[in-house]
């Protein structure tokens, strides 16, 4: 989940430099709409798109990593221990939740509020709502509202203003990254790109307006008075003080020539690399952070030993083994069911009962061994089924035979399978215990 979460801030963050670098100082600015409010939630999506012909043309890991088994507790406990961890992330996710639903709540009940205390009426086909005392202008969908206090002279100008604004929907985008905020609370680059949108909003409707009017009297009406704003997020307001030297600049700048547009083909290579990514983000990489997730569980050693070399890469493809994350079906300890995510936990499972209830743990006593000790256990299930080939490293030879011997008690499997045909797989299997 974590790892989903930061794939998400990357590719948003990827999306972002790109608009910044490339695309917002151009007077495309339907494409750069489109663009804003489709690549935030393209990298929500990416991160679950994984292409199964960009998995199989790039080197994938042959051998697949197993969650550490941790000797003395049993996999039910550990698992508790994950799902507690993963129920606190989601209590805390859903109360920011909440949080950001009761202000966005509050939001709506200060537009509520406005529109009670004002006058409705109907000018040129225009719903506007007259605000008692104040010269706040503003819309939110369909509804312009005004201040009383605005002169009658700037009333024709913000209503022609605020009118584009209505006409162009946009709220309904500000309402969407509203939205947004709501589920991604935590996620600072919502609200960049909830504040990108809201600035290329103004460009738009300042483009439209100076089409039919005379620009130096558009420039001369967006300097001559800075009307109050309403502090929400998702309201179209007239003006903005801050983005006046900004819209004036995009108002002086020339059109952007049509070859400018090939920009928006940076898309394609950055969507590409995404693509290859998550494509090859596969159980590995999932088992070892389960591992360590795991291994923080235990408590400090006092001290612990030098860790276990790695066991090294001893096999290459012989052409009756395929890499584990694209074999169509997995092998099958026996007693499991369902499919290949439901077959890789229960055999993890089975496993780790299996060692936990065979490995003499009275060694370590033995061997006057203390704090923790790591073996590292590496075997194949063949295209029989049987447990084969099995190597192991750790600080002591001891411990290598007693972890070899376990791994051999292993029943016979019912072997995996690659189109249609029973291939062999490779395991890798950490086995951790800590000595008192």
């Amino acid at each position: 989940m974590i790892h989903t979460l930061l794939q998400i801030l990357v590719f948003q963050l990827l999306f972002l430099v790109v608009y910044d670098l490339f695309l917002k100082k151009e007077t495309f600015f339907n494409l750069n709409r489109i663009y804003l409010l489709l690549t935030p939630i393209l990298s929500v999506v990416l991160p679950f798109v994984s292409i199964g012909f960009i998995q199989q043309n790039i080197p994938q890991e042959f051998y697949a990593q197993m969650p550490a088994v941790i000797l003395g507790e049993t996999a039910s406990k550990t698992g508790s221990t994950s799902l507690l961890w993963f129920m606190s992330l989601k209590n805390l996710w859903t109360i920011g939740m909440i949080v950001s639903t009761l202000i966005f709540c509050y939001k709506i009940f200060k537009i509520i509020k406005l529109k009670r205390s004002g006058t409705t009426k109907y000018v040129d086909g225009n719903r506007l709502t007259m605000l008692p005392k104040t010269d706040t202008a503003f819309s939110f969908f369909n509804t312009i509202y005004l201040g009383e206090n605005i002169s009658e002279e700037n009333k024709e100008n913000i209503i022609a203003h605020e009118k584009t604004h209505v006409q162009q929907k946009h709220s309904l985008d500000l309402l969407y990254f509203e939205l947004l905020r709501i589920v991604f609370w935590f996620n600072p680059l919502v609200y960049i790109f909830q504040n990108r949108i809201s600035t290329l909003h103004e460009y738009i409707v300042d483009a439209e307006i100076s089409r039919r009017t005379s620009k130096k009297d558009y420039y001369q009406n967006l300097l001559s008075e800075v009307f109050q704003t309403e502090k929400i997020s998702f309201v179209n307001t007239f003006y903005k003080k801050s983005l006046i030297k900004n819209r004036i600049t995009m108002l002086e700048k020339s059109k952007s020539s049509k070859n400018r547009m090939m920009k928006y083909l940076l898309m394609l290579p950055l969507l590409g690399g995404m693509l290859i990514y998550t494509s090859c983000v596969n159980d590995s990489v999932e088992s070892l952070n389960q591992e360590q997730e795991t291994m923080n569980q235990l408590p400090p050693p006092p001290p612990p030993p030098p860790p276990a070399p790695p066991v090294p890469p001893a096999y290459k493809e012989s052409g009756d083994e395929v890499p584990y994350a694209v074999i169509q079906k997995v092998p099958t300890y026996p007693g499991c069911t369902g499919d290949n995510e439901a077959l890789k936990e229960c055999m993890s499972t089975k496993i780790a009962e299996a060692i936990n209830a065979n490995f003499n743990t009275d060694i370590a006593g033995a061997l006057n061994l203390s704090g923790r000790q790591r073996i590292t256990v590496q075997f194949k299930i063949d295209k029989t089924g049987t447990v084969t080939d099995i190597r192991a490293r750790a600080p002591q030879p001891e411990l290598e035979a007693e972890a070899i011997r376990v791994v051999k008690l292993l029943p016979k499997m019912t072997p995996g399978e690659h189109r249609g045909e029973k291939v062999g797989v490779l395991y890798s299997l950490p086995i951790v215990f800590e000595v008192e």
